[in-house]
């Protein structure tokens, strides 16, 4: 009736070629329907709303628990733009069309079948690794002298250390945040239960309950899920084996589907400690995107190490730090500033390249990550964080290595020995000093400026303070 030849149908598209572009419009306008018309090339098609390439992509990885991260999208016409923009490399064909090969990340030297057969190639060969446009934009570490300094989407194997309060925990949370965002999945390995918190994540495992490795592969399963492995329940002799375990798993689920693609290892000489080797060889080569978290990073195994690319340090003598890292993997350790980092500040070490940002201003996390409630209640701190009840003629010298020590030693040590410390606002000032607790310290800070409250009664006060926001929350 409109003099359209070549129509063809099928369940979901309706066909025809240029010219006949003006009568298919025309058509679609006079029957009142919702319809889009789109090209290939010279096919002109006509679709349901919302109906493209991509959302059929994105149908078929959700059935098959795959990510758009790990797919390589191919294509040469202008129905293809929104499908090779979903998938993590773009390729157009050298028969494209010119505004397809300007945003593509790899334009083949062949056309059509042969441009194909190119790419796989590259994928058997290398993984496509040698493209830097799949680097894409990087993970956003923080700014140095007003630039961006970041990660690689791929490649990156990162460790941070430093000492506990230093801003370890706030610096990854930031990193995880980010790198959530940009629809990666992790899997965090947390051998003391300290993200717990971190918002968006299931938790396998619990104080209680060692996780399964069903309950990991359950975990893992959805690519839009990010997992925390809680190793609490787990005694520390038993963490190295129970890690490699886990390991395992997840290295069979990268080579099968690509992810998770980041690794990520708190407290990282609980499961990797010095005397670790892998089961073989293969195993340490397959790790990638692994970020190891650690105080020293001297108490962690060489053959982990050996494979860390980026280091960043945060807290005090940061060139003490990347020297103890440096002699463990029996490397040269590169000219760096020995002075204090301020919080908020770090120091980068890119292996690699041979180059080290020496105060870079970490970018901030979203949200504050409350962290080390365990740790501070039960675990134990170290001796500099510790807090001494040692009287007003240092007569004695009894260490509380957690908030649980020390609420039992304030209910032993003498009226005399509280109140000095009381008076001398001790006890604010090392909550404030040596756990990063800003908020609990004013509020014991007023106990201790209260001139009216009994020696009873204080102790009371701080003690109710301390289990509401710790031990019952723990």
């Amino acid at each position: 009736m409109r003099g359209v030849s070549g129509i063809s149908f099928g369940e979901v598209i309706v066909a025809t070629w240029h010219p006949f572009e003006t009568q298919v419009m025309e058509a679609i306008r006079d029957s009142g329907l919702e319809l889009q018309m789109i090209f290939n090339k010279d096919a002109v098609m006509v679709l349901p709303p919302g109906v493209n390439k991509m959302t059929g992509l994105c149908a078929a990885l959700e059935e098959l628990k795959l990510s758009p991260h790990n797919v390589a999208a191919v294509g040469d016409a202008e129905n293809d733009h929104a499908f090779l923009e979903s998938c993590e490399c773009s390729v157009a064909v050298e028969n494209a069309i010119a505004a397809l090969k300007e945003r593509a990340d790899f334009v083949t030297q062949g056309s059509r079948g042969t441009g194909v057969v190119e790419l796989i190639d590259k994928l058997i060969e290398n993984d496509l690794s040698d493209l830097p446009a799949l680097r894409g934009e990087p993970i956003l570490i923080g700014k140095a002298n007003g630039q961006c300094i970041g990660l690689a989407r791929y490649g990156r194997n990162v460790l941070v250390c430093g000492q506990s309060g230093s801003g370890k925990s706030t610096l990854v949370t930031g990193l995880l945040e980010r790198i959530v965002d940009m629809k990666y999945q992790i899997c965090l390995i947390d051998p003391e239960g300290d993200y717990e918190n971190l918002a968006g994540c299931r938790i396998v495992g619990d104080e209680k309950n060692a996780p399964s490795i069903k309950q990991l592969k359950q975990a893992l399963e959805d690519p839009t899920e990010q997992a925390i492995v809680n190793l609490v329940a787990v005694p520390t002799s038993e963490r190295p084996d129970c890690f490699a375990s886990l390991v395992a798993e997840i290295q069979e689920l990268r080579i099968r589907t690509g992810r998770p693609h980041w690794l990520v290892i708190d407290e990282a000489h609980h499961v990797l400690p010095t005397d670790w080797a892998p089961s073989s060889p293969e195993l340490t080569d397959q790790l990638s995107n692994v970020l190891l978290i650690t105080v020293h990073p001297g108490h962690v195994s060489p053959s982990a190490l050996s494979k860390i690319n980026t280091v960043i340090v945060v807290g005090r003598e940061p060139k003490a730090i990347l020297d103890e890292f440096a002699m463990n993997i029996h490397v040269a350790s590169p000219e760096a500033p020995e002075s204090d980092l301020d919080r908020g500040e770090a120091l980068v070490w890119f292996r690699d390249e041979n180059r080290v940002v020496p105060r870079l201003k970490a970018e901030p996390c979203r949200n504050e990550h409350h962290r080390h409630r365990r740790k501070y209640a039960e675990g134990e701190l170290e001796p500099e964080r510790s807090f001494y009840f040692t009287g007003p003629e240092a007569a004695m010298n009894l260490r509380a290595q957690n908030l649980n020590t020390f609420m039992q030693l304030a209910e032993g040590v003498d009226q005399e020995t509280w109140s000095y410390h009381l008076k001398r606002g001790d006890y604010s000032n090392w909550l404030r000093g040596a756990l990063k607790d800003p908020e609990l310290a004013d509020q014991i800070q007023s106990i201790e400026k209260d001139e009216g409250a009994s020696n009873g009664e204080s102790r009371k006060r701080i003690k109710d303070l301390i289990l509401q926001k710790y031990t019952a929350a723990a």
